[in-house]
């Protein structure tokens, strides 16, 4: 990869985190409060605003690795009427955004691509494309990322749903080590192989549900 590329794919990789992780932390915070909670609320933390979601490691994380996470969002799990499904619930928000993110950025990613095809400056078009490619590729790592099933992830809050409480505050003791060694895994690339294997389960999945795209704009195109 070229200097060129490189200041590209970097200055997409933060668009990406002045969108996505944005919308992922306001998912937990708007979920919590549909659910009963209003911490998060009374946090200001149902808010598009990046700044206040941004943690510095996390956001480094995101733009050179293609990893990261945001300000975790405070949660009464006591104010929920069944805390434990509503935490998971909470927990999913996040990742299940920027799926939600990732599937519509694939729409347009495909009705750039097409116009590649029709258009006199290809080379806004192609590089239109790269940034739709990029978008749909850095939320579905970030929802991939997420769903891991360690603290302070929400996978391990989803998981904390269904096994016995003193298993998960067990575990949770250890939080902090036990994230460490994951950003380790990964920095070694010992864990790249089966979250890419994953990654790419879900950009295919995803491209055969818009598969109506391209036989829309395949029509439209004769």
């Amino acid at each position: 990869m070229d200097l060129t590329d490189f200041i590209f794919k970097t200055l997409i990789s933060l668009l990406v985190l002045f969108t996505c992780i944005p919308v992922h932390e306001c998912a937990h915070a708007l979920t919590a409060d549909k659910l009963g909670d209003p911490t998060p609320r009374n946090q200001g933390r149902i808010t598009l605003n990046p700044f206040a979601h941004l943690t510095l490691w996390g956001s480094i994380m995101l733009v050179f690795v293609g990893f990261g996470w945001g300000k975790p969002v405070s949660v009464n799990p006591n104010n929920f009427k069944h805390p434990k499904r509503d935490m998971a619930l909470t927990a999913l928000a996040g990742p299940a955004s920027n799926l939600l993110l990732a599937f519509l950025a694939m729409i347009v990613y495909k009705v750039v691509l097409f116009t590649v095809y029709y258009s006199s400056d290809v080379s806004l078009s192609y590089y239109l494309t790269i940034v739709f490619y990029l978008v749909v590729v850095l939320n579905i790592s970030l929802a991939v990322f997420n769903f891991i099933p360690i603290p302070p992830l929400d996978g391990a809050k989803i998981f904390g749903a269904v096994i016995p409480e003193r298993i998960y505050f067990k575990i949770m003791r250890y939080e902090q080590f036990i994230i460490i060694a994951v950003l380790i895994l990964i920095y070694t690339g010992i864990l790249n192989g089966p979250l890419q294997v994953i990654e790419d389960g879900i950009f295919n999945v995803m491209d055969f549900l818009t598969g109506w795209v391209n036989l829309l704009l395949g029509k439209l195109m004769k």
